[in-house]
């Protein structure tokens, strides 16, 4: 008898850029329980869904440079591809009312084409830490003018060392205020293995002493290509 072949899906018709919000106590979702309820949002909403070929199809929706579990972001991105031609807008609000508050929708845009991902060249956080403003500012000045920070982080392939200052293409102190915390301001390069803020502060105590003291609060606010400047742009801001 012969083996019966999977169904073949019809390829997408429009695909839909999408940047969301990861806020308050969601931060601590993981990539694979934000992935979940993604998916049960699509469905809630009644997206119409291009699905993937195969004995098991699944929606095809493409994920991009998500944020590390327990941080907090404006800046998250990802796209659907869809079997009918939307309005974006719509698809907006729907998947605003379909997510929970902390997981929310800020831009929804057609794709021109071409990889999301290979957009998202760099990334600017802030990062809250519990040290003395002046002491963070000397620490910075002395990793700025380090050659390398060896680090080391345990990945999928095992304990890996890397240097946390090559990713760092700008870090400053920002201005001291009534808070009792101090601001750092960085924005890092993305490349393999991925350096993230947390490799920054552990970088930080290796060069120059500096303790971030308890859960520094570490948000990205943006994420997009790097200028030469060494600002971002939008990642979204070519449309079709």
């Amino acid at each position: 008898m012969p083996q019966q072949q999977p169904e073949q899906q019809a390829p997408p018709v429009q695909r839909l850029r999408v940047r969301y919000a990861k806020r308050g106590r969601l931060r601590f979702t993981s990539h694979r329980d934000f992935s979940r309820a993604f998916e049960r949002a699509v469905f809630r909403a009644r997206i119409p869904m291009a699905y993937s070929s195969g004995f098991n199809p699944h929606p095809r929706i493409s994920y991009a440079g998500a944020a590390p579990t327990g941080s907090a972001s404006e800046a998250e991105y990802l796209e659907l591809a869809l079997a009918e031609v939307v309005v974006p807008a719509d698809v907006h609000a729907l998947l605003d009312a379909a997510l929970p508050p902390g997981l929310d929708v800020l831009e929804v845009v057609e794709s021109p084409g071409g990889s999301l991902a290979d957009l998202l060249e760099g990334s600017r956080w802030r990062i809250e830490v519990a040290a003395d403003h002046d002491t963070a500012a000397d620490a910075v000045a002395r990793f700025l003018a380090a050659d390398q920070a060896l680090v080391e982080r345990m990945t999928k392939k095992g304990m890996r060392e890397f240097d946390a200052r090559g990713a760092v293409v700008s870090l400053s102190v920002l201005p001291a205020d009534a808070s009792a915390r101090t601001t750092l301001d960085v924005v890092l390069r993305h490349g393999t293995p991925a350096v993230r803020p947390d490799d920054v502060l552990r970088g930080l105590e290796t060069v120059a002493g500096l303790s971030a003291g308890e859960a520094p609060l570490m948000t990205r606010l943006a994420q997009g290509p790097l200028l030469a400047s060494g600002e971002l742009a939008d990642p979204l801001a070519s449309r079709a």
